[in-house]
């Protein structure tokens, strides 16, 4: 379906062409990229109530500021549509975040206009510093550098250090704040207060205002005039507020609250920031899903809500005459809440996603054992470590894409003090149309390799549920290790999922099926392809046998003796990165024992692999059910030639 933009819209090319519009005309260009986003996202998905709400800040950012020679960077990205239809990618925008099409995210090999790739939160105010000193030192003094971050990503410990370190050191950056109280859930936390209090001080706003327009008059007099107005403003900030203003105390002009959703005013305030030397941040106040009163309403089920009727609201969703399996987010939604009901020491932690990993259904259930830290992953694992220092029996659910910035504190907090913190990693593998930033490639890898770590992924919903009751049981306390448990993005195999517990027994995997000549070696939900797999095999004659090793640390040795013993063909699959993965590890347990085996490793490749639908994604690497099957037949020297993995490659200006 072709998306036709507005009268004006449609001749916005370039931000060059929007400076080129009358500024009469920019309230008729914020409705007609509003309508476009809508439009568009109700057909064929995407993120939604971000970007509704910084229509007029994104027009009046590329009509003030010369990008791409001014730097713009967005933080995450979520909010980043309006952006990409201005700079040159409306006529591609219905491919945004299809297999092959345009980023969901800003991406600095799409566009030049993209100054920075993002998708994880919190990096927009380093970046933007990096960018200003440099041209500072370069001399190029006529940049702007421009990051644009919302109160949610604000909360983030790496906001905080960028701006400790650009009150400073010289630069002319200017930090805008999108402030929605919302990030995709609603924030959390003592800044969320701090804001509103600033926002909600009527004397406060009704002086500032005064004190900003007498700027503005002033400021065809010269710097000596803004000076002396800016001494008035900051003592009359710290005067009106409860409390000295945060940014202020970091070196940081503040201005605002300003109203987010009035494109002229914006475009006067920016032109006046353009001319004032020195870090500054603009508080701007704006509403998600702002036009769209749905999306206004409920914010969170809006953030993304796939196709929609844009008229009655109804988000379309497949129905179906049999029972469904349900999401592994939702089975560990569920088990932890059962299993807590059972075990007063469970506890539940996440960083800021709590819808997205189910555990909104604990902190309703059960809300002082279940906690929201904001975007804060590595507080998020100490806080958790804290907590089990005290006997506690803590999961610590967090995308396994965003574990990557916690890290240290995984080594240093958790394994080294033998603490017993299971590790809940949802979206492990790809992650689909989020794409690159958003895959969780690397958990086996880098989890592995750390001392007193358990590695475990279920093949099923049954075995999350075990391994869940397994790690919260008293006597796994005793191993004096932590797990991390990882699980994918989507839908699991059992219709029928809510089994009685049993125990698993730690560092033992199971047979799925005997066979001949090769061995297929699974880990995760992925061994469901390679069931798929011999049954095509099955027809055509080959009968490989199927191993679900569950563990790749502790690997079930006593299984790789059997199997190293019966075949010398071997397959892994894994849906994480091949190098220092699954298959690695099976292929160390080889060569220290001596065996003599042909190995194939399937799994993710040592490249980055772009965005599309998971099954997409998996075809292109060559592990989908048929893709195992052509390894088998590979491998025993039977291949049929018929099956070949695409790898796309998308070419934009």
């Amino acid at each position: 379906m072709q998306i036709i933009p507005g009268k004006i819209l449609a001749q916005i090319n370039t931000p060059e062409d929007l400076r080129r519009r009358n500024r009469s005309e920019l309230l008729q260009i914020c409705d007609e990229l509003r309508q476009y986003i809508i439009d568009d996202v109700s057909v064929y998905g995407g993120h939604f109530g971000a970007s509704l709400g910084v229509v007029e800040l994104s027009v009046a950012l590329h009509y003030v500021f010369n990008t791409p020679n001014d730097q713009l960077i967005w933080d995450v990205g979520h909010q980043a549509y309006g952006h990409k239809i201005l700079t040159g990618r409306r006529d591609n925008f219905h491919t945004n975040r299809l297999y092959g099409g345009i980023s969901g995210f800003p991406k600095r090999k799409e566009s030049k206009y993209d100054a920075f790739g993002v998708g994880h939160s919190s990096t927009s105010i380093s970046a933007a510093l990096g960018m200003s000193v440099a041209s500072n030192y370069k001399g190029e003094t006529d940049r702007q550098h421009i990051a644009v971050i919302g109160d949610g990503s604000m909360t983030a410990g790496m906001a905080f250090e960028a701006m400790n370190h650009a009150g400073d050191i010289p630069n002319n950056m200017i930090i805008i704040l999108n402030d929605n109280c919302m990030a995709i859930d609603p924030n959390v936390g003592a800044l969320k207060e701090y804001l509103t209090d600033i926002t909600t001080s009527h004397t406060y706003n009704r002086v500032k205002d005064e004190v900003w327009n007498l700027l503005g008059k002033m400021s065809k007099f010269g710097k000596s005039a803004q000076d002396i107005v800016s001494k008035i403003e900051n003592g009359l900030k710290a005067t009106l507020l409860k409390q000295s203003n945060l940014f202020e105390s970091l070196n940081l002009r503040y201005f605002g609250p300003i109203d987010g959703h009035d494109v002229e005013y914006l475009v006067t305030v920016l032109n006046d920031l353009k001319d004032i030397p020195g870090p500054k941040i603009l508080h701007c106040i704006t509403t998600k899903g702002k036009g769209y009163a749905l999306a206004e309403k409920d914010q969170t089920l809006w953030h993304a809500p796939g196709k929609f009727d844009k008229i009655t609201g109804e988000i379309k969703k497949k129905y179906y005459s049999t029972p469904q399996p349900p999401k592994y987010q939702d089975v560990f939604g569920h088990t932890i809440v059962e299993l807590a009901e059972q075990n007063a020491k469970i506890m539940g932690v996440t960083p800021a996603m709590p819808s997205g990993c189910s555990l909104n259904i604990m902190m309703k259930a059960m809300p002082n054992r279940a906690f929201d830290v904001g975007i804060a992953e590595q507080h998020a694992v100490t806080f958790s470590a804290g907590m089990a220092t005290q006997g506690l029996t803590v999961f610590c659910n967090i995308y396994s894409t965003f574990m990557q910035r916690a890290y240290d504190q995984v080594i240093h907090d958790v394994a080294i003090q033998e603490l017993p913190v299971i590790f809940c990693l949802d979206r492990a593998g790809f992650a689909g149309a989020d794409g690159p930033t958003h895959h969780g490639a690397y958990d086996i890898a880098f989890m592995r390799c750390i001392p007193n770590m358990i590695v475990f992924a279920p093949m099923n919903e049954k075995e999350l549920r075990d391994i869940m009751f397994t790690a919260s049981q008293d006597e796994f306390k005793e191993l004096k290790q932590c797990i991390t448990i990882r699980y994918p993005r989507g839908e699991g195999v059992m219709p029928v999922w809510k089994t009685a517990f049993e125990k698993i027994e730690i560092g033992k995997g199971r047979k799925i099926k005997d066979g001949e000549n090769v061995a297929i070696l699974t880990l995760g939900h992925i061994g469901n392809y390679a069931v798929q797999s011999c049954e095509i095999l099955e027809k055509e004659g080959i009968n490989p046998a199927h191993y679900d090793m569950r563990f790749v640390k502790p690997l079930d040795e006593a299984m790789l003796h059997e199997i190293f013993q019966n075949y010398d063909k071997i397959i892994t699959v894994e849906d994480g990165c091949i190098q220092g993965g699954f298959g690695s590890a099976v292929a160390e347990f080889m060569l220290d024992n001596n065996y003599s085996a042909q190995i194939k490793r399937l799994g993710i490749p040592d490249r980055v692999v772009e965005h599309g639908e998971q099954i997409e994604l998996h075809k292109e690497c060559g592990f989908d059910p048929e893709g195992i099957a052509e390894a088998v037949r590979s491998i025993l020297g039977t291949q049929k030639n018929t099956y070949k993995s695409e790898i796309v490659k998308v070419t934009l200006n």
